[in-house]
């Protein structure tokens, strides 16, 4: 998902070239309007869900109009002004790259202004999930936490589906299980950190897991408040460089917070007409929560097809979702082998 940028700049020569520069150079990334008027710019930004509006000094912009959800900054031509009229500013004479992290920071902070956004610098954060059952979605998030791992990297893989097993992928000495977290996280009574590492499994892989809760019951007992609190302690102070999470859908206002935990989210499909519908209307579902709730939930979100088939799957039409890969079909693979095959794949790249 790219982020949506709005310049309101009345040298039309500075736009065209800074358009053009973004349009090249990050077309993946910038979602670029430009406008040489103020007029109706206001109904522009709410309409079209501006992430962040850069406007040039030459307009008195009301502050108070431009909606909460999207950063603002003035365009200045000097480097040596820190602000303006009680806001940020950008200068525009400098290099497209550094103009370019200068916007994700201003996305950045309004972004964890809105979302509650608990990312932080400890670890990131991957969450996959799907809209349909059967596409390998768990195979595709242990396959990633197996990448990670080779690649010198502390991950742990994170099974928080109701009836998910983590010992299907992984094996490792040691005693308890993810119900005795789910008792240290509720009781309060013990030192989480301390709780996770004394439970925590190590897979040859190199991959950190925890054993299947006691029952599934006991997964229903988990609040996103609490799941977000054990990433947090997995992030730090135990030091995960990457959390893998493995997700049953989280469909409603108050599982989409979990969404705001994450650096990337993954839906997984198998490109089959069922399962491409299912993910298409939880989009929709998503967007309408998004424009409903002032949050940005789709930034970040990318699809990644598992289990394709060039017979009988296809890759979903007319959605601005970035592809994270395609995987083909494996078959007479045990779950074991199949993993370690998935993540030699170049799927999991764009996530580093």
């Amino acid at each position: 998902m790219r982020i949506r940028l709005a310049i309101l700049e009345s040298d039309i020569s500075y736009l065209n070239r800074i358009s053009a520069v973004f349009n090249a150079k990050y077309t993946d990334k910038l979602e670029v309007h430009s406008f040489t008027t103020d007029k109706n710019i206001f109904q522009i930004l709410a309409e079209s869900r501006i992430d962040v509006f850069l406007s040039s000094d030459s307009f008195l912009i009301d502050i108070e109009k431009v909606p909460a959800r999207c950063g603002f900054a003035y365009l200045v031509d000097s480097s040596d002004i820190e602000s303006l009229r009680g806001v940020p500013v950008l200068c525009k004479f400098q290099k497209a790259e550094l103009i370019y992290k200068q916007i994700l920071n201003i996305f950045s902070e309004n972004a964890a202004t809105i979302t509650g956004n608990g990312m932080s610098a400890e670890g990131k954060v991957i969450l996959f999930t799907g809209a349909s059952g059967g596409v390998g979605c768990s195979s595709a998030a242990a396959a990633c936490a197996i990448y990670f791992a080779r690649k010198g990297k502390k991950a742990v893989y994170l099974n928080l589906e109701t009836f998910g097993k983590a010992d299907s992928y992984f094996h490792g000495e040691g005693q308890g299980n993810f119900s005795d977290i789910i008792y240290a996280v509720k009781s309060r009574k013990a030192n989480l950190s301390l709780k996770l590492e004394s439970l925590i499994k190590q897979d040859a892989t190199g991959v950190f897991f925890f054993s299947v809760s006691n029952t599934a019951l006991d997964m229903l007992e988990l609040k996103q408040e609490e799941i977000k609190r054990i990433i947090e302690e997995l992030r730090s102070p135990c030091g995960f460089d990457y959390v893998i999470l493995d997700i049953d859908i989280p469909f409603g206002r108050e599982e989409m917070v979990l969404f705001g935990c994450c650096d990337d989210v993954v839906l997984v499909s198998d490109g089959s007409d069922i399962a491409n519908g299912k993910t298409e209307k939880m989009i929709q579902a998503i967007e309408i929560l998004e424009q409903q709730e002032e949050r940005r939930y789709m930034y970040g979100i990318s699809i990644l097809y598992n289990r394709f088939s060039s017979r009988t799957s296809q890759k979903i039409e007319q959605t601005n979702l970035r592809e994270a890969g395609v995987i083909k079909r494996f078959e007479a693979y045990s779950a074991e082998q199949l993993c370690a095959k998935l993540s030699e794949m170049d799927s999991f790249h764009s996530f580093e």
